[in-house]
């Protein structure tokens, strides 16, 4: 498999996937600096210590707590990176068999449904790798902004930090999971807008917010969830071995 999936690197022109990673991940720092330095004010408060970081319109800090801070920080690139892997199903799966170029890959001496799970697990490790790398890269922006400017409340404590580290880490992985489930919708039509249209309509139920709670927000979801994207994806190829390519 690891074979398979290395030849499928070198088959594939990543260097737009890089870029784009690189350019979400300063995007989701400087839009999380940006809500910072608007909620905080952007004038005397900005810049003030924590326990007065208030708006001269009556407002709170920029963010209630470091808690807060790293898991909007983390839902942001989860959410980007689930339509980069939608993406990234369009152009290894759902565009070859729209091209026939597929045939192809298939008259190699391997089953059909092996060669499509080394896809699907590229997408998933790149996806997972870059939602982790980026959600690392803005938190650590975020604290390094806040010992500057002081936009969070309180002082970092390592214990706090380390919780909400490996709650982030749950939930990237589950959403890299969930990621996949576009594939079902976008092998049932060849289609790659329907791939990508559902992968937003993911990302929205995934990120949905009520009354501040979110469904990523509990650990057993997540967890439960990205068991579910990853059958529901396995369903998306199950029968490919006996299936024509139309």
């Amino acid at each position: 498999m690891l074979k398979l999936i290395r030849m499928e690197m070198k088959k594939q022109k990543l260097a737009w996937f890089y870029r784009g990673a690189v350019i979400a991940t300063i995007l989701c720092a400087g839009f999380m600096f940006l809500i910072a330095y608007t909620e905080g004010g952007g004038g005397p408060a900005f810049g003030s210590v924590a326990d007065i970081a208030y708006t001269e319109r009556g407002g709170g800090p920029a963010f209630a707590s470091f808690v807060d801070a790293l898991s909007i920080a983390g839902l942001l690139c989860r959410a980007i990176f689930i339509v980069f892997a939608s993406v990234l199903l369009s152009r290894f799966i759902i565009e070859e068999y729209k091209n026939k170029t597929i045939s192809l890959l298939f008259t190699y001496p391997v089953e059909r449904k092996k060669l499509i799970m080394a896809k699907m697990l590229l997408v998933l490790a790149l996806t997972f790798g870059a939602m982790l790398i980026s959600t690392f890269i803005t938190c650590i922006s975020i604290l390094a902004l806040n010992s500057h400017f002081q936009f969070i409340p309180g002082k970092p404590e390592a214990g706090v930090l380390l919780h909400t580290g490996i709650q982030l880490l749950i939930q990237t992985l589950s959403a890299a999971c969930l990621s996949l489930i576009p594939l079902f919708f976008g092998m049932r039509k060849k289609s790659v807008p329907t791939t990508i249209v559902s992968s937003i309509i993911i990302l929205v139920l995934v990120s949905n917010n009520s009354q501040g709670l979110s469904l990523s927000t509990n650990i057993t979801i997540p967890l439960i969830l990205g068991v579910i994207g990853l059958l529901i994806a396995y369903l998306s190829f199950r029968n490919v071995d006996k299936t024509d390519v139309a």
